[in-house]
């Protein structure tokens, strides 16, 4: 059997594999996003915590945030499937713990971007806030936070993609993902085909649309500190072009055009 002969006989299994791939692509999708909100609000919690003048708040969470980024993702999987029922807290599926793992860890690295943000947050701003004599909840809420957020997404774009791929590892607790279909796959077919071709397509694929989806909401964050383009504007087929002018008292030109006054 050839080269193609081949292939073509393992696109054939693939259309046989191909409700076992999606059902564990679609939960590899619930963990990605489940999880992705869970970290979201651990690394808002011990970012803020962080980055607060109380020691009181600022040490536990350097304490928990340097512990879960310390430690092995695969080691705080095992930990909470294996160790927690030790202490009587057995968790309901393998679903949770996958969740409660991705969430732990990632939400201990998106918590650094957090406070790096709120840090990066011009000095003005802040003394701003006490010449208004805000409190500490009023003045990160209504100032400090919607301009460090604008900061942390691109932050956050990169730690979701590889809160994607560390997803890969939950099959070690029992859960069907898309990476166990894929080792299922390979038996039948080859590693290059399983792995190499429809893994790689697959997590490319969502792994870009998280990618756009975060750029869109850095746009808007932007957008509403006025500093960029509307949704509207960069969703549109045919965005505006900024109008230049080339010398004071000139006709004002497009880029790529002519000036439509003097002599041409």
């Amino acid at each position: 059997m050839d080269w193609l002969d081949q292939q073509q006989q393992y696109f054939e299994t693939l259309q046989n594999f191909g409700p076992r791939l999606w059902d564990g692509f679609l939960l590899t999708v619930q963990l990605t996003l489940v999880g992705a909100i869970l970290a979201f609000v651990i690394a808002v919690v011990l970012g803020l915590m962080a980055g607060s003048p109380s020691l009181w708040l600022r040490g536990p969470a350097r304490v928990i945030i340097e512990f879960f980024r310390g430690t092995s993702l695969l080691v705080q999987l095992f930990w909470v499937y294996y160790v927690l029922p030790l202490f009587g807290l057995t968790l309901e599926s393998s679903f949770t713990v996958g969740v409660i793992a991705l969430g732990l860890n990632y939400g201990a690295y998106g918590a650094e971007a957090v406070r790096a943000s709120l840090t990066s947050v011009s000095t003005g701003q802040w003394e701003a806030t006490v010449a208004l004599s805000m409190s500490w909840p009023h003045k990160i809420r209504r100032i400090i936070f919607p301009q460090a957020w604008a900061l942390m997404i691109p932050s956050l774009a990169n730690l979701l993609v590889h809160l994607l791929k560390g997803s890969a590892i939950v099959y070690i607790v029992g859960l069907n993902d898309f990476n166990f279909e894929l080792d299922q796959l390979r038996r039948v077919t080859d590693a290059w085909f399983a792995y190499a071709f429809v893994g790689l397509i697959g997590y490319f694929l969502f792994a870009l649309l998280l990618t756009r989806i975060m750029l869109l909401l850095e746009v808007r964050a932007k957008h509403k500190l006025g500093q960029g383009p509307t949704l509207r504007e960069v969703l549109s087929p045919t965005p505006k072009m900024p109008i230049v002018a080339a010398h004071p008292g000139s006709a004002p030109s497009v880029p790529g055009g002519k000036a439509s006054g003097g002599q041409g």
